[in-house]
Parts: C-alpha cells; sequence; structure tokens
C-alpha cells in the first residue's frame, strides 16, 4: 500500500537527511548491486523478504549518477526521477524539496476548458521553458486547464509520449525536473491548472527498465492491443502496482499537477477485489490540497467509472467520451470508416448525444457487433470530456490533418461554437483555436530494426488508404519538425479572425449557466438553450429556425471580424435563416 496522505516516495532514489536511499523491485533476484559514478565500488542492496532491495548511501546526494546491476546487466534505475543521458544512460539523483513553490494550486470553478498539448511541437524550441513563455496567452485566451501530453522520458529524441520508459523522469529532450516545476508553478501563478498525460496500460518497446527486474511483469490471462498485459491482478502484481501507484503520486506531489488523464484505461485490466484505477482514486482523494482530477480515456461508455467509490463504482473525475465528436466527424467531414460507420451525425443524433453527454447507452454497436455504452442519469456533463479534436483523431490520420484542414471555414466554425456551447468540458487541441495550418503527425525516433518496423507499420495500417508510399514515415525528422506549430500565423489572415472568434466564444462561455434543453431540430441544424442563451447551429445551407421570443445576437460566426466573405444569416419575424453553416449565439430578452 502507498501512503498518500504526506506521500512518502519509497522506489528510487530518495534524499534523505544523512545522504540517499535507493530502493529497487527485483523479487526474482537474490543480488542487485548499487554502481556510483566516480566511487569506484559496487554496493550491494540489502534484499527484503518483499522482494524489494534498497541501501541507504550516506554522503550521496542531488546530481549523483547511478546504474544497477543485476548479474551481468547494468541498467539505470526504472523509478530514475531523471534520465540526463538518455533513457539507457545513467540515473540521476534529483531531490525535490530543493525547488522552492511560488504560486498554490488554484481552485478552478465550473467544469473549466482543458487545452491539450504536447511539449515538444507547442513551440519552436520544444521545451518546458518555452511553454512557460506561452502561458500568458493560453490564460488570456480563456484556458484554465492546461493538459500535457506524455512527459515522461522517452527512447530517442523525439516521441509523442506514447512508449513510456522511464516513468518517472521528466523527458531530458525537455528539460530539466525543476523546469517542469517551473512551468507547473507559472501555470498556477496565471489561474490555470495543469494536468500530465500518463501511461499506464502497456511499457514502452525500448528503454522500459522495470520488466527487466520484474519477469512477472505481464500475464497472458489478459490481452492489450499491445500484448500480454501487465498484471494487476496476479499472485506477484504488488511490485508493478506499487510502481504505478507512487508513480501518480510523484507527479501529482512532487510536481503538484492538478491531476492525470489515464491513458487507454480499458487496457488496464484488473479483476482484483479493488481496480488499480479505483485504489488510485482513493489515495488521490486522501491527497491535501484541492482535489486532483482523474480523466480517463475510455471508449467503452462505462458509466462505473464516473460513479463514486462510496456508491460502488471507480470515482474518477471525468473521462473523454468520443461520440460528440465522432457525430461532428461524421456530419461536417463524411467519415465513415472504422468506428466512424457507427455514426450518422443526423442532427437528431448530435442533440442526443449533448441531451445524454454519450450517445452509445447500451446502443448495438456494429463496428464492436455487440451492444455498447451504459446509462448517464445523475451523472453530470461536466464530467464528459468533448472535443472536435485530439491528438489521437489528428495524428491518428494518415496526413495529420486537423479538422480545419478538411472543411469548410463556415463549418468549422459551427462545430467551435457547439463544442463551446455544451455543457460538457471542452477540449481544445493546441492550435485549434487559430485554425493551424500545420498538421500534426505520429512520430517517432526509435533505432535500428525497431525503427524499421515501426515505419513498415505505419505504412501497412493505412494500406487501404488512398495515400500509399505518400504516408509520412514516423521516424523521419521532418514528420516531427513539421508538426511544430506555426506561432508567426496568429497575426496572419484567416488565422487571426479564427483566433478573434475562439476568444469571443470562450468569453461568452464564461456566462453560460444551468444545462442544455434542445429547442429545435431540422435536418440542416438544432438550436440548444441555456438559460437565457440560445445557440443555433447550421450545419448547412437552408436551415430555417423559429426564435422563441425577442433576442440580441452576442455571436454570428458571418461577422465580418471572423469572416472576410460573409454571407450573414437572415434574421426577422422572430426567424433565423441560414445560407450557409455557422452557428448565431442569442441572449433572450426572458429567461424560460
Amino acid at each position: 500500500m502507498v501512503d498518500s496522505e504526506l506521500f512518502r516516495p519509497s522506489l528510487g532514489a530518495v534524499v534523505a537527511d544523512e545522504g540517499v536511499r535507493f530502493t529497487v523491485w527485483s523479487p526474482a533476484n537474490e543480488s542487485v548491486e548499487l554502481l556510483i559514478e566516480g566511487s569506484g565500488e559496487a554496493l550491494a542492496l540489502e534484499r527484503e523478504s518483499s522482494g524489494f532491495h534498497s541501501l541507504e548511501v550516506e554522503g550521496s546526494g542531488a546530481g549523483a549518477r547511478y546504474r544497477y546491476r543485476v548479474g551481468q546487466a547494468v541498467m539505470p534505475d526504472p523509478a530514475s526521477r531523471y534520465q540526463p543521458e538518455g533513457v539507457h544512460g545513467p540515473s540521476q539523483v534529483v531531490d525535490p524539496a530543493s525547488y522552492t513553490w511560488r504560486n498554490g494550486q488554484p481552485e478552478v470553478a465550473g467544469s473549466g476548458v482543458i487545452y491539450e498539448l504536447h511539449l515538444g511541437t507547442f513551440t519552436p524550441e520544444g521545451t518546458f521553458t518555452a511553454a512557460c513563455e506561452r502561458l500568458p496567452y493560453l490564460a488570456e485566451l480563456g484556458v484554465d486547464t492546461i493538459e500535457l501530453m506524455p512527459v515522461h522520458d522517452f527512447p530517442g529524441r523525439w516521441n509523442w509520449g506514447y512508449d513510456p520508459a522511464s516513468f518517472f523522469a521528466p523527458s531530458r529532450a525537455y528539460g530539466t525536473p525543476d523546469e517542469l516545476r517551473c512551468l507547473v508553478d507559472d501555470a498556477h501563478g496565471l489561474g490555470m491548472r495543469v494536468l500530465c498525460d500518463v501511461v499506464y496500460n502497456h511499457f514502452g518497446p525500448d528503454g522500459a527498465y522495470w520488466p527487466a527486474f520484474d519477469p512477472n511483469t505481464f500475464t497472458d490471462r489478459h490481452r492489450t492491443p499491445w500484448g500480454d498485459a501487465i498484471d494487476y491482478d496476479g499472485p506477484s502484481s504488488a511490485g508493478v502496482r506499487r510502481f504505478v501507484l507512487e508513480n501518480a503520486l510523484m507527479w501529482l506531489s512532487e510536481y503538484r499537477f492538478d491531476g492525470l488523464r489515464l491513458d487507454a484505461t480499458f487496457a488496464i485490466i484488473d479483476d482484483s477485489h479493488c481496480h488499480l484505477l479505483t485504489e488510485l482514486a482513493g489515495l488521490v482523494a486522501r491527497l491535501p490540497g484541492p482535489a486532483r482530477l482523474l480523466i480517463a480515456e475510455d471508449p467503452r461508455n462505462t458509466r462505473n467509472l464516473l460513479v463514486s467509490r462510496d456508491a460502488g463504482g471507480t470515482g474518477l473525475g471525468g473521462v473523454w467520451a468520443d461520440d460528440f465528436h465522432h457525430q461532428i466527424r461524421s456530419r461536417i467531414a463524411g467519415d465513415d470508416r472504422s468506428y466512424f460507420g457507427d455514426f450518422c451525425g443526423s442532427s437528431r443524433e448530435i442533440a442526443e448525444t449533448i441531451n445524454h453527454s454519450w450517445f452509445y447507452r447500451g446502443h448495438h454497436s456494429r463496428h464492436h457487433g455487440r451492444p455498447r455504452g451504459t446509462g448517464t442519469a445523475g451523472l453530470p456533463a461536466n464530467l464528459f470530456v468533448y472535443c472536435i479534436q485530439n491528438h489521437d483523431q489528428v495524428g491518428n490520420r494518415p496526413d495529420g490533418a486537423r479538422l480545419n484542414h478538411e472543411v469548410s471555414p463556415a463549418a468549422y466554425r459551427a462545430a467551435s461554437a457547439l463544442l463551446l456551447f455544451a455543457p460538457q468540458t471542452p477540449l481544445l487541441f493546441m492550435g485549434q483555436e487559430w485554425a493551424a495550418s500545420t498538421p500534426f503527425y505520429y512520430f517517432t525516433d526509435h533505432q535500428g530494426e525497431l525503427g524499421a518496423l515501426v515505419s513498415e507499420g505505419r505504412r501497412e495500417e493505412f494500406a487501404d488508404f488512398e495515400f500509399g508510399d505518400e504516408v509520412p514515415d514516423p521516424q523521419d525528422e521532418k514528420t516531427f519538425r513539421r508538426s511544430r506549430l506555426a506561432w508567426e500565423e496568429l497575426e496572419r489572415p484567416p488565422h487571426a479572425a479564427t483566433l478573434r472568434y475562439y476568444r469571443r466564444l470562450l468569453s461568452l462561455r464564461r456566462e453560460l449557466e444551468g444545462g442544455v434543453d434542445v429547442v429545435q431540430v431540422l435536418p440542416a441544424g438544432l438550436a440548444l438553450r441555456r438559460g437565457r442563451h440560445l445557440l443555433l447551429v447550421a450545419f448547412e445551407s437552408g436551415a430555417e429556425f423559429q426564435l422563441p421570443g425577442e433576442a440580441r445576437v452576442l455571436l454570428d460566426s458571418e461577422d465580418p471580424e471572423y469572416e472576410a466573405d460573409p454571407a450573414a444569416p437572415l434574421l426577422q419575424h422572430r426567424r433565423a435563416r441560414f445560407e450557409r453553416a455557422g452557428a448565431l449565439l442569442l441572449e433572450l430578452s426572458e429567461s424560460p
């Protein structure tokens, strides 16, 4: 069991009063030796009956570099706090207490607005420090929650982050541990929360040394898309469970992250009496300070993830709800491959999705060949995270195309208005707010045979698409560099106009109150109401709405401020007719 009250870390190198205590889990080995650079000797760790090996070394301290030797193998610490020479190099002792925090963790009211970003491509420099310089921009935009794609270290010079190797170590490609702390600290000073994306469903294919110390890390009793599952429920699962739980608490305590986004929770398989995620939620709930968010990425539409632990649920604080994204893509971009075939994108289905947060609530799924999902009654809408694009839905397209690359600007503005009017928690993917021209590809930097296999696998994945040999090679450095945002676009048309539009939408969102009522559903669009605010969304031309009363226009997506060649909807006799896709946000003279 992990102590969450004060979070007393045990794994890895922990700085103590007289030196450093080194601890590693290696139950199958009788002997583990510690090699500290410059000492010239191998120190035998003391083996505990539980399978842990530990030793306190007096006089050692932060900055010391070390490795472990097991038999003939010399390896870094699987719980290393920093890998300055890469995931295969020596580990470095880090003292988190040496950083002086300047700002407390903020209390963010309401559901918030999440901004997802990848550190390596968010700025030209691709570092924690460079990201700090952009924080005032995000605060001014209207974002109150930043979500960092995985920052733990990975093999090579660049990576999405979903090939986890050094789980406890911020990537040296982005900067030092204290530079990450400074990023979180600066965000807190601007009143923004920071979430960290973590991966507990698999170990990366290169540089993840925990399984080398524990041969029982995986089990063939469960399978995942990555092969045999991590053994979270077997008789030898105590070590890897501790590894994951301590890792989560470390990010929340040593770095003061305000929450975690849990990658692919459907592949965290645990049939024990207390699921790993339930145990994690219980530990996190006992951390001092503001409540932390735990958000699952899970396509199963399982309400139990969001039900409180007291009521027998997992007790998480949110879930990515992709049905909304799929409906919108189906409607305005015409997506119909794979799981998109389950969505027709009709106005009725979009309205039903927003009303219930999920569309699939036990309905039969043709793609899965079985019923999918559960009901959402009693679950607040802000527990469901909505988007019209995210790293997966952009980067897992052969050409890394963003939504704005594939639909008209008018349709893009309509979808954006709907996203930011709905009561669910909206997530923006970096650059979305100015309709960035840059793609976001899938990229890696694996060496040798593994790199070649990744490149070949990517080509095979899209063999049935029209791209053929044009699918960008994830191993090519140009693939990574082309994914970087071009910040100079902010001042250029049409991007500057889109940015003004998003700023206005985000400002108006702060005035919205209460749940949503579907007022009108048309073949070409729908009307939604929240209190005194009414949103009319047209997905195509010809949508004509009946207004329930006198109204004042707060936002028109065809305003010349947002569109150089506007086709304004016609407003007369309490009717609104759209000439093309678009959105009108109105303030009614009387609340319902």
